[in-house]
């Protein structure tokens, strides 16, 4: 619609928000009316008229086939549009259109904004299959001519209330109509089944439905209010009652057709077990981050231990074994703390990789400067812990092998990430300037712990590729490339 209004009319941003806001409602008019809608807005030159929206029904059958969308059409050929566009009224004259051996009959609604007529809604209404209609059915007809009188002088849609189509309740989930001072005149059988819902004993019609759904709702204090208000439908406004049996989700349009309203259309939906499943998953959610919280604080209580027994350890080797350990339990419990504060299982790994790196340099404390590069971004849960502990043990190695005792130099952690498919790639770079490998080091064979942990979680959980070669002027360079799940 952005596209067509701004090539072929000369309406501004404002006026395309109001077409905006007017087609996130029409689905509204279009069922009450059992019609289509095709929204026509003439052109910069005034000689035609261009179809930037369209809206089938969904209690009844269509009248076209076809998608009106971008269509042209010379002014002249429709005079019911002309009519409404200049006139500024409704038009209903004229006998019914034959499309494919289908009476249709046309209406023009003009769209008003601010005293200026935007467009004109074409309302298109298959007779095939017309009959006696019924009390529901009449009260859909009746809402509709309401509607569309207040969006020909401008007073729908309501400024500002522009509403979730998918989230919002449609007229065939429930429908009452009330008169101006807010007692139920007509409610339909899904309607009135919904307040069954909430444990209404009686029928509907003829109550105030604002007090009813008051007394409906569970309070322990007096009758509230702002409740009874808004059920009694003076303001636009949508919201949701929940009761001893379930919930319903309400929207209420005051009907003010000729300026002043003269009642008010309800339309509800039954939400029970909707809102069952969101405070099942809400439940679930809460119990993943407690169960994170536990390893977490678990970890920790392991981390403990081992350190307490590292100081009684009279071996140098035992003792830094044993510390070793401490930083790999460490940085498990550092990727359970991030995902215990997150509402999924995804995690923003470069908090993770600054703590892990402000762990690991404990081991040479103001000698050699650690410092990241780049963002890893979002992980998941799985790639997250195994990554953790790459990188302890990367950063392990680096500073206790790269530097000679009282040497000073700089470990870098550089991270790019990369690809717009489903499976990006992280290529992670651990760059020492220290005295580099021994000659005759071959990383896929050494059989220190550490390198062995790398290789297992890299290739094997990770299914990545680990390097390690000289690096460029002096030092080592550790090289990682591991596949992730592109951001969202």
């Amino acid at each position: 619609m952005n596209d067509l209004v701004r090539q072929h009319t000369a309406l501004g941003d404002t006026d395309l928000e109001w077409l905006h806001l007017l087609v996130s409602e029409w689905q509204l008019l279009s069922d009450l009316s059992f019609a289509d809608l095709v929204l026509w807005v003439p052109t910069r030159d005034g000689t035609r008229y261009v179809s930037v929206a369209q809206m089938r029904p969904n209690t009844g059958p269509t009248s076209y086939q076809d998608d009106m969308v971008g269509h042209l059409v010379p002014r002249g050929r429709r005079p019911l549009l002309d009519a409404a566009l200049d006139e500024g009224r409704i038009v209903r004259e004229g006998d019914p259109e034959w499309r494919e051996e289908v009476p249709v009959r046309v209406e023009s609604i003009p769209v008003r904004r601010e005293g200026r007529v935007l467009g004109v809604i074409a309302r298109n209404t298959n007779l095939l299959t017309v009959r006696t209609p019924s009390r529901l059915e009449l009260t859909y007809l009746q809402s509709a001519s309401d509607l569309a009188q207040m969006i020909a002088a401008g007073a729908f849609p309501f400024p500002g209330q522009q509403v979730d189509m998918d989230a919002s309740p449609r007229v065939g989930d429930g429908l009452i109509r009330l008169d101006a001072d807010g007692v139920v005149q007509y409610a339909s059988p899904n309607g009135l089944s919904a307040y069954h819902r909430l444990g209404l004993a009686s029928d509907l019609v003829g109550h105030h439905l604002g007090r009813t759904t008051a007394e409906l709702a569970p309070s322990r204090g007096p009758v509230d209010e702002a409740l009874v208000k808004l059920a009694s439908g003076y303001a636009p406004r949508e919201f949701e009652v929940e009761g001893a049996g379930g919930v319903i989700q309400l929207r209420a349009i005051p009907l003010k057709p000729k300026g002043v309203r003269i009642g008010s259309l309800v339309l509800l939906r039954d939400v029970t077990e909707l809102r069952r499943r969101e405070r099942e998953l809400i439940t679930k959610d809460a119990t993943i981050r407690e169960i994170h919280h536990r390893v977490k604080n678990n970890l920790q209580t392991v981390a403990a231990l081992l350190r307490l027994q590292a100081r009684r350890m009279e071996s140098p080797q035992g003792r830094e074994a044993l510390n070793e350990a401490v930083r790999r339990v460490g940085s498990i419990a550092i990727v359970h703390e991030t995902l215990s504060q997150n509402l999924d299982e995804r995690v923003e790994f470069d908090e993770i990789a600054d703590r892990v790196i402000a762990m690991v340099s404990e081991i040479s404390p103001g000698r050699v400067a650690c410092r990241r590069n780049g963002r890893f971004g979002i992980l998941d849960a799985e790639v997250a812990t195994p990554l953790a502990m790459v990188l302890t043990e990367v950063l392990q190695n680096a500073l206790e092998h790269a530097f000679t005792v009282g040497q000073t130099g700089t470990v870098e952690v550089s991270a790019v990430r990369g690809g717009l498919s489903a499976e990006a790639r992280l290529l992670i770079t651990v760059q020492d300037d220290g005295c580099g490998l021994p000659e005759g080091f071959d990383p896929q064979r050494a059989g220190n712990l550490g390198l062995q942990i790398v290789r297992t979680l890299v290739e094997g959980e990770l299914s990545g590729s680990f390097g390690m070669v000289p690096a460029p002027e002096r030092g080592t360079r550790v090289v990682l490339d591991i596949p992730v799940r592109a951001e969202k």
